[in-house]
C-alpha cells in the first residue's frame, strides 16, 4: 500500500518518501487509469486537455514537452493539434507503456515517451518551445524544482500549460464538488480498479493540501514566468494555468 489512512491524515505532500509512494501508486492503478478517467470526471477530462493545447496555441513549428505524461492523453493531444515533435516524460515505468501502445495508433506524428523525474529532467537548456502537465503538478515531490526545471527547458519566451484540479468558488458548487471527491469518487474508482495502494484516498486529499491556482501562479512568478491566463474550466473544478518564460 502507498497510501494508509494515517499518511493521509495529515499533509502527503511533506512525506519524504512521497515521490516513491507516489510511482508505487500509479504502476498500481495504470492498468484502469484512462476508464478511471473517463467516468469520474464525465468524460470531460479530454476537453480540459484539448483546451490547454488549444490555449498554449500549439502547431506547426513547436517542439512540445509534456511532463507527468502518464498514459499519454495530453502528448497526443498536442500531436493532432500539428506540433512537430512532442515528448512525454513520466516517472512511472507502467503508465509510459500504455501511452507506448495508444501512440502507436495514431495516424499523425506519435510523441516520443520517456521515463523521467519532473524535478531533474535530462534534457538540454531551451529545447522546447511549449511545456505542458495535467494534474501532475501537485504530484512531484518538489512542485518549485519541477517549475525551475520547466524554465530551463524551454526557449525564451516559451509556452508553459498547467492543468490541475481546484475547487470551484461558489459555495454550492464546492460543496457538492467536495461530496463526490472525497466520499463518492474514492469508493467507486477503488472498486474499478480494484486498488489497494490507496490512490483514490491520495487523490482528494493532495488536491485539498496542494496550492491554490493564486498560489500556484505566484510560484511561477517566483521562476522566471510570466501569467498570461487562468482559465477555470467545468465550475472551476479544475484550472488552466498558461505563462511564458520571460526573455
Amino acid at each position: 500500500m502507498a497510501w494508509t489512512r494515517d499518511d493521509l491524515a495529515g499533509d502527503p505532500h511533506r512525506s519524504r518518501d512521497k515521490a516513491e509512494r507516489v510511482q508505487r501508486m500509479f504502476g498500481a492503478i495504470a492498468p484502469s487509469y484512462d476508464l478511471n478517467n473517463r467516468l469520474h470526471a464525465f468524460g470531460r477530462d479530454q476537453a480540459w486537455r484539448r483546451r490547454v493545447v488549444k490555449l498554449l496555441k500549439v502547431g506547426s513549428g513547436d517542439r512540445v514537452l509534456d511532463v507527468a505524461c502518464g498514459t499519454g492523453d495530453l502528448s497526443e493531444a498536442a500531436a493532432l493539434a500539428g506540433a512537430d515533435a512532442v515528448l512525454g516524460i513520466d516517472f512511472t515505468p507502467e503508465m509510459l507503456e500504455i501511452a507506448r501502445v495508444k501512440a502507436a495508433r495514431l495516424k499523425c506524428n506519435a510523441p516520443e515517451y520517456r521515463q523521467g523525474d519532473a524535478t531533474a529532467l535530462e534534457l538540454p537548456d531551451g529545447a522546447f518551445d511549449v511545456a505542458m502537465i495535467a494534474f501532475g503538478i501537485r504530484n512531484v515531490s518538489d512542485p518549485a524544482a519541477a517549475v525551475g526545471e520547466f524554465a530551463r527547458v524551454l526557449v525564451p519566451g516559451g509556452r508553459l500549460g498547467i492543468l490541475e484540479f481546484s475547487e470551484p468558488r461558489n459555495p454550492v458548487l464546492r460543496w457538492f464538488n467536495s461530496f463526490y471527491t472525497r466520499r463518492i469518487m474514492p469508493l467507486t474508482a477503488t472498486l474499478i480498479a480494484r486498488d489497494r495502494s490507496g490512490a483514490y484516498r491520495y487523490l482528494p486529499r493532495s488536491i485539498q493540501t496542494f496550492l491554490s491556482p493564486e498560489e500556484l501562479s505566484s510560484l511561477l512568478g517566483k521562476h522566471g514566468f510570466e501569467i498570461e491566463r487562468q482559465v477555470p474550466l467545468t465550475f472551476g473544478t479544475c484550472t488552466a494555468t498558461i505563462a511564458r518564460r520571460c526573455d
